[in-house]
């Protein structure tokens, strides 16, 4: 049992770092009046709006948008399986493998999605909507499977009828403006309400009744508004962090103008496998991360720099800055792009976002664009396998190729700070005690950035009971940004188990952090010893019954209830977080180990050897993205 346990700490890094997490909220969206209301003011920016992303990112299915994808009836083959689309008797439906593992027609009602990905959802049982994995491309006019080659049937967490799937809890909250998720545990039952389908000026602006009023009634006023709407530029990224980030809900009760780290828990770079170790995106890792590790962010630029109507496109675009014509960012370099990237200006290679913004697909016919702003260095990908631009675009190449290209263009300048960093990390990644000076200086460094530092953190995990790691953690707890101070509580978690008197101490003040996150991570790591009934031990509890409704939600309140000494109920939990996800290797190895902890060996056993046989030899294989340890966004 122990060697399982062993293994899976190994395939699996992020079942023994499992802990963030925090609350709920059945909120009113009275306060909120609807884009219609803007229009009349802002007749240009409604107008742009309207056929935005953003506005069509949920809608219900209507013949004039939808008609091409079901008729005529398409037939849709996909791994092992033949489905329809079709619309018959003025109903779209989809005729796949469905909740009783039979084919059967099922009426879709919504789509989700606009470019370059549709998808399409169903009504279920208890409240529940779901996102059909089968999904359309209007630019190419063809169904395909958002999973590719992979066979998903009824009773996996990640087919279209599992809980991977659910729209309620995976897709609802980024698709529409001010939803409340609304899951009853008691039920297992769904009341999702939502201000606005889709993303309407207030899923941005925040609620704007009072402001409309105001302005109905002070039509000529010249003193100024009382109530705005929030759209400074500080408040920026984190409203957009919601959205375009990998992370963990904590409250399902954000406003834009509210605090990021008040609400989520963001997921970053770490022995999880899903960031490259220089920062590229690798898993499906939206933008949020890549940019608040990039030197366009540390030198002041924010989402709206770039994603404005009147930004501009391709290099002008860029050339805004980097040609001084940009009073705000003088300080930018001056780049003259053919100068610059050794490419033809209307070459591939001589967009400087194919070089500097390299893209990856992800659900098979969405390419995301990396924010990281970094530089093609294929002298990584020969060391550590990590991709660059030059061999993305040259893929008939090799990157010894590339090397001499870069080399000769750029010489010294290749020797980045950026590239030592990365070779840092890695040595991190597999543990080797070379880099553990590295990442101490490295999160004692605030020219790194925030981003970084916090990196620095959690790697140091491994290592906080040691003196120097463990005191560079301790320090960090001080640091200025909530994403350094909650990844240093995390890491600082071994600490504890060894009963080091400075860090419970410390970790004591971290339950009265400034920040629900920094709080929050602080309560789990004293999670056996942490007043339910304070701050922050309520905001735990409120976090872990927020996600009761996804299996690592139920983990992880087991988790909880097992470190107090309630084994019976922890196992309550556990085997409701099995029944949601039937193949999770980790589940089944923590539920054995409760099983003979109670006694009851032979059921321990059983459970044991039905892990095994679901460990796959590979965490990358079809099966380990269906489980819940490996999240995939439905839509």
């Amino acid at each position: 049992m122990l060697l399982l346990a062993l293994i899976l700490s190994l395939l699996f890094p992020s079942l023994l770092l499992a802990g963030q997490p925090v609350a709920a909220s059945s909120n009113s969206a009275s306060t909120y009046v609807g884009a219609e209301s803007c229009r009349s003011c802002h007749p240009g920016q409604h107008q742009l709006w309207q056929v935005s992303n953003h506005a069509l990112a949920e809608r219900p299915v209507r013949k004039d948008a939808d008609q091409a994808a079901f008729a005529p009836t398409r037939n849709i083959t996909h791994a092992s399986q033949t489905s329809l689309a079709s619309l018959e008797q003025g109903e779209f439906r989809i005729t796949t493998l469905g909740f009783q593992t039979n084919v059967a027609p099922y009426p879709v009602e919504r789509a989700i999605g606009n470019s370059p990905v549709r998808q399409y959802l169903t009504a279920a049982d208890k409240g529940r909507w779901q996102v059909h994995e089968l999904a359309y491309d209007p630019a190419r006019n063809d169904w395909f499977d958002v999973y590719g080659s992979e066979d998903r049937k009824p009773g996996l967490w990640g087919h279209w009828t599992g809980g991977g799937m659910n729209w309620n809890s995976r897709c609802a909250a980024c698709h529409n403006t001010r939803l409340c998720k609304n899951y009853d545990p008691a039920t297992d039952s769904y009341n999702t309400t939502m201000a606005a389908m889709g993303v309407d000026c207030e899923g941005c602006h925040g609620p704007l009744q009072r402001h409309v009023d105001w302005r109905k009634a002070n039509t000529n006023a010249k003193s100024p508004e009382p109530f705005p709407p929030v759209v400074r530029r500080s408040q920026t990224l984190d409203t957009c962090a919601t959205c375009h980030s990998r992370r963990e809900e904590l409250t399902g009760d954000f406003q834009p103008g509210d605090s990021f780290y008040d609400h989520y828990s963001l997921e970053i770079l770490d022995e999880g496998g899903r960031w490259y170790p220089d920062g590229q995106i690798k898993d499906e890792d939206y933008e949020f991360e890549s940019f608040l590790g990039s030197r366009m962010l540390q030198a002041g630029r924010h989402c709206r720099d770039c994603h404005r109507s009147d930004s501009g496109t391709g290099n002008a675009l860029c050339l805004r800055c980097h040609q001084g014509t940009n009073a705000a960012f003088r300080n930018a370099p001056v780049i003259q792009p053919a100068e610059h990237g050794h490419h033809k200006l209307n070459d591939k290679g001589g967009d400087c976002i194919g070089c500097h913004m390299p893209t990856t697909v992800y659900m098979q016919r969405h390419p995301r664009h990396d924010h990281g702003f970094g530089s093609p260095d294929p002298m990584l990908t020969r060391e550590l396998g990590i991709p660059n631009a030059c061999n993305r675009c040259h893929a008939d190449k090799s990157a010894d190729w590339a090397i001499g290209y870069v080399d000769m263009w750029y010489g010294v300048k290749m020797n980045r700070h950026s590239r030592e960093r990365t070779r840092w990390i890695t040595a991190a990644l597999k543990g080797e005690e070379s880099s553990r000076s590295r990442l101490v200086e490295m999160l004692g460094d605030n020219k790194e950035g925030v981003y970084w530092q916090a990196v620095a953190a959690g790697l140091l995990r491994r290592w906080s009971t040691d003196s120097e790691p463990g005191q560079a953690l301790l320090a960090a707890l001080r640091h200025g940004h909530p994403l350094v101070r909650e990844k240093a509580v995390l890491a600082l978690e071994p600490a504890v188990m060894a009963e080091d008197s400075q860090a419970l101490s410390a970790l004591n003040a971290s339950l009265n952090d400034p920040v629900r996150s920094v709080r929050v991570a602080a309560a789990w790591v004293l999670r056996a010893s942490v007043d339910l009934q304070s701050r922050a031990g309520k905001e735990l509890e409120q976090s872990l019954e927020f996600n009761l409704d996804q299996p690592r939600g139920r983990y992880h309140k087991a988790i909880l209830l097992l470190s107090r000494g309630q084994p019976t109920e922890a196992l309550s939990h556990l085997q409701k977080a099995i029944a949601t996800d039937p193949v999770s290797p980790p589940l089944r190895c923590q539920t054995a180990l409760l099983l003979e902890q109670l006694g009851r060996k032979a059921e321990a056993l059983q459970m044991l050897v039905e892990g095994e046989r679901l460990l796959p030899s590979d965490p990358r294989l079809p099966f380990a993205q269906a489980s819940f340890f490996y999240p995939k966004s439905a839509a």
